[in-house]
């Protein structure tokens, strides 16, 4: 089955548009709750008919939850290989899920999305819960996770302890089963090597980070994901607390550093910046990293004010549709990596040159 991306809401990547705070650091905030369905063997030791068991479970339950009501369920392992990697690149579904990864998809993946939330089904628990809102906003995020949850809950009673709170396949989850994480961009903590300081601080204050694409993925383009570690023994509103006032601390020390780049650095990073964007206007073959890269630049020549007339939200959409999956769905075949890097050159000339038109 070819996947019809107008049939998701918003195409699943609202979150892009560049709203809420920070967005010159921050680009989204997610909540995920994993939760387990009472009567059903976890993933773990699950066999192909339970996993269908809670499929159909979900498949009942979705037009009785409001949350959903817009939402769309598409079943992964009727998908085209293509076309999971294209949702897992829009983070609608993790690797695992979308079968990228050996052992390929599982009978019963799939996932519902709607309009800034996601269900994604049987994943290493029966499912895991998504609300992703953009810029820096985990009470929003919280507060409408915590919604579909209800409403899900409702309907299909979860597996709970009531010492241990939500029983999960990994311990580590257990009690809220919730991971909230900000995507969020450091180039200038990276610049003036005090990158290595504010993440030790980070595990030092419970907090883990991780790249682009979460548990597994390399840090790429000086993105992060900085989430909790824990779940057990604090309620949603205090680990959601806890990870904002380390993010907005991270965003201080962030904006500090590149306050110090400008003053001791200003012509070698203006240089560097300009390069970099050059080089996105001009190149004629980029490969993924180097796009990453480059756009980095350009994202902190826009913070910095030195690049005027570019949106936030090219940006982002620039992160998400100059990966493969997405060249190879705009062209409408499958690409060679080298195939890939001109399409990705090409796209990213187009999509500056239609907006901007900076002097230097």
């Amino acid at each position: 089955m070819m996947l019809d991306l107008s049939l998701i809401p918003d195409g699943g990547i609202g979150w892009l548009e560049g709203s809420g705070e920070f967005t010159d650091v921050v680009l989204s905030t997610r909540i995920r709750l994993a939760r387990n369905f009472e009567g059903i063997a976890f993933s773990g030791r699950s066999r192909e008919g339970e996993r269908l068991r809670v499929l159909q479970a979900v498949r009942d339950a979705h037009p009785h939850v409001a949350s959903l009501k817009h939402g769309v369920l598409l079943r992964l392992d009727e998908l085209e290989p293509n076309d999971r990697l294209l949702l897992h690149e829009r983070h609608l579904v993790s690797k695992e899920l979308a079968g990228l990864e050996p052992g390929g998809v599982r009978g019963g993946a799939a996932v519902v999305v709607s309009q800034g939330l996601g269900v994604m089904i049987n994943e290493e628990d029966h499912v895991r819960l998504q609300a992703v809102r953009s810029g820096l906003a985990p009470h929003e995020t919280v507060a409408a996770a915590l919604q579909l949850d209800r409403e899900l809950g409702a309907r299909v009673p979860y597996a709970y302890h009531d010492e241990f709170g939500f029983l999960t396949a990994c311990p580590t989850n257990t009690g809220t089963g919730m991971r909230a994480s900000v995507l969020i961009h450091l180039p200038g903590l990276v610049l003036t090597k005090e990158i290595g300081k504010v993440l030790s601080g980070l595990q030092a204050m419970g907090l883990t980070y991780r790249g682009l694409y979460g548990e597994g993925s390399e840090v790429v383009g000086n993105f992060f994901q900085i989430s909790n570690q824990t779940t057990l023994g604090r309620s949603e509103d205090e680990l959601v607390d806890h990870l904002q006032r380390v993010v907005r601390h991270v965003i201080q020390r962030e904006h500090e550093a590149r306050r110090v780049l400008w003053r001791d650095a200003g012509y070698i990073i203006e240089d560097k910046l300009w390069r970099a964007y050059g080089t996105l206007r001009f190149a004629r073959s980029l490969s993924f990293e180097e796009a990453m890269n480059y756009l980095s630049g350009v994202r902190l020549a826009v913070g910095l004010k030195l690049i005027t007339g570019l949106s936030v939200y090219t940006l982002n959409k620039l992160l998400i549709f100059c990966q493969s999956a997405h060249l190879s769905y705009a062209e409408g075949r499958t690409l060679t990596e080298s195939e890939a890097s001109v399409a990705r050159a090409r796209y990213v000339r187009q999509a500056l040159d239609a907006e901007t038109d900076p002097t230097a």
